[in-house]
């Protein structure tokens, strides 16, 4: 799992093989912790909801969820660029897919109670990686403060 980590985080690409549902949801995984960490206020809330979003959308156990979660969040500092993690999602995500990652990343940034303007714009940033446009954007939002 460590070497996973370190290898998503590095942008180091192995061979060309299709990843594993255990790394996409690592790869989503890292794009919530970096939100959950953009306020400077990293919530147990924010962590909570990560391991949900986990286990419901990747098919994880709690505890696998739980160590991806402990990975991304020992391994956060050494993330270069958002688009290490986007970019391995836009090669094997649909497009609905993608807007269902929306929809967890904006159920991250709620789970505290507010928004912060950081944790907006972060979220912008990963819809535009993840080639959503605005109206995706905004029913991902919607969705997300429905389930609320």
């Amino acid at each position: 799992m460590l070497d996973l980590i370190k290898q998503l985080f590095s942008g180091e690409e192995r061979h060309q093989e299709p990843p594993t549902g255990h790394q996409i949801a690592v790869a989503a995984t890292a794009l919530m912790v970096q939100l959950a960490r953009v306020d400077s206020n990293q919530d147990d809330r924010e962590l909570e909801t990560i391991v949900e979003c986990a286990v419901r959308a990747h098919e994880v156990t709690e505890e696998e969820a739980r160590d991806i979660l402990q990975d991304a969040l020992d391994h956060a500092d050494d993330a270069t660029s958002l688009y290490e993690f986007t970019g391995k999602l836009n090669e094997h995500l649909e497009q609905s897919d993608k807007q269902r990652l929306l929809e967890s990343i904006w159920a991250v940034a709620l789970a505290d109670g507010r928004i912060d303007r950081y944790e907006e714009h972060l979220i912008r940033r990963i819809a535009d990686l993840l080639h959503l446009n605005h109206r995706e954007y905004m029913q991902a939002r919607h969705r997300a403060e429905d389930a609320q």
